[in-house]
């Protein structure tokens, strides 16, 4: 068992149960070989057994709320949960009143039945693509952990990080994070697993604390394109089921020139290669062009953008109050905020709405647009103890996702490196509001890319 949906299979023929599955996770998590310990920031060990107890018993009556009952997933730390606080990863909100209600996104996780394991490690406030977090320690990617030794290893990602390692190493089936530029896709990718942004309007963000809700969004990490869809589903408050494969053959697949010139890793454009390849042979047109639009984004966004602004006017009586207990690289990003007027502020957004008419425009009758989710592997932590260094991956590491974020796409990542080779993560691009259609395509790609991992 693998998928979401082998697990389901398996508990609708009575081969497993909630129990055995939630134990297994637990396991994991406790491991201290592991990185549960950086990975969760709170673990609900009683609670999940409890669930899972009254899953098998409504699933024996022939009553559990869904075909997914049972199914353990991990919760991002900036998600309320009745009756605790939501720190997103800090320490400044450690002791923020109790949250009143759930998150809608949890409330529909847990009416279908999906039962949380924990809360788990995260960028601090969700600013950063590389998953660093000094309070809490930074969750370690599978790629080179045993080599490098448990005083280092690579980035996880971010800023869902600790989510993206808890599907990884198997002590959670899915799990839910937050994408303002990347921060479901770029953990996938480093991690090896499968990670989802969707159309932003379709999954509500009320109950999560925001990083900028012009671009905030909460997607599924999970083992695959399958696992994403029945999750981004319940969040959607749709019927979940794994999406049909589209048929490749004739589908029109953009490739940007110019964005994938310079400053991509070779190993990561010998895997995007390889991956091309393999969906032109199962009839897939690749078509490339130039797009001037993503150059403008970039300067758009020069001074930070929508979510240096954004950002700080959520922030700033707190960094009044307790500048001093921010990690130091995010309250940097933060700060970057505070030289934006009302009139700069305007200026992105209508620039934003010029850009995203004449990117659709550019890209009618695309199926999709491809490119590496990152186009660089991540990096060993050990490396990024300056800011300057620190500042300097990030920007390359979110250099591909954050676009689509301002475009308003929905987007997801996949893995297609080799077993054995370093992380790297296949992004593909559908249309705003095309997520339907976005995981056809990707579960076609998948199967494809798969036969030649």
């Amino acid at each position: 068992m693998r998928t979401i949906e082998d697990h389901a299979q398996a508990l609708a023929a009575g081969r497993t149960t909630s129990r055995a599955i939630v134990e297994t996770c637990l396991d994991r998590i406790a491991d201290p070989a592991g990185e549960g310990g950086r990975a969760f920031v709170k673990v609900y060990a009683d609670a999940a057994r409890a669930s899972a107890d009254a899953m098998d018993a409504l699933r024996r009556a022939g009553r559990a709320p869904s075909r997914y009952a049972g199914i353990p997933v991990s919760l991002n730390d900036l998600l309320d949960v009745a009756g605790e606080p939501t720190p997103a990863g800090s320490r400044v909100l450690a002791d923020a009143p109790p949250a009143a209600a759930h998150a809608p996104v949890v409330a529909r996780l847990l009416a279908a039945g999906f039962i949380p394991i924990g809360r788990t490690n995260m960028v601090e406030f969700a600013f950063s693509g590389l998953g660093i977090n000094p309070h809490h320690g930074t969750p370690r990617a599978p790629w080179e952990r045993d080599a490098l030794g448990p005083e280092d290893g690579r980035i996880p990602g971010g800023s869902s990080s600790g989510a993206a390692v808890s599907v990884a190493d198997g002590m959670a089936l899915g799990a839910l994070g937050t994408d303002t530029g990347g921060s479901c896709r770029i953990p996938a990718a480093f991690c090896g697993v499968t990670g989802y942004k969707p159309t932003a309007r379709r999954v509500p963000i009320d109950g999560v604390l925001p990083l900028a809700p012009s671009l905030d969004s909460v997607g599924p990490l999970a083992p695959s394109v399958g696992c994403c869809a029945i999750v981004d589903a319940v969040l959607a408050g749709a019927p979940p089921a794994p999406p049909a494969a589209a048929d490749l053959a004739g589908l029109r697949l953009a490739v940007p020139d110019g964005l994938l010139a310079e400053g991509v890793d070779p190993i990561v454009a010998a895997a995007f290669a390889r991956a091309l390849a393999a969906l032109e042979t199962k009839g897939a047109r690749i078509v490339r062009f130039a797009v001037p639009e993503f150059d403008e984004i970039y300067a758009v966004n020069g001074a930070g953008g929508l979510t240096a602004a954004e950002s700080f006017a959520w922030h700033r009586a707190l960094l009044a109050e307790k500048a001093a207990g921010y990690d130091p690289n995010i309250r940097f990003r933060i700060e970057r905020g505070a030289a934006m007027g009302a009139a700069d502020y305007l200026d992105v957004q209508a620039a934003r709405a010029r850009l995203i008419a004449a990117f659709n425009a550019r890209t009618a009758g695309i199926d999709a647009m491809v490119l590496p989710t990152s186009p660089i592997l991540p990096a060993r932590i050990s490396d990024l103890a300056a800011q300057s260094d620190y500042n300097r991956v990030n920007l390359q590491t979110l250099r591909h996702t954050t676009l689509f974020n301002f475009l308003d796409r929905c987007a997801i990542s996949l893995p297609c490196h080799r077993p054995g080779e370093p992380p790297v993560g296949f992004m593909l691009v559908g249309e705003t509001m095309g997520d339907a259609r976005l995981f056809a395509i990707a579960a076609a790609a998948e199967a494809a890319i798969g036969t030649v991992r």
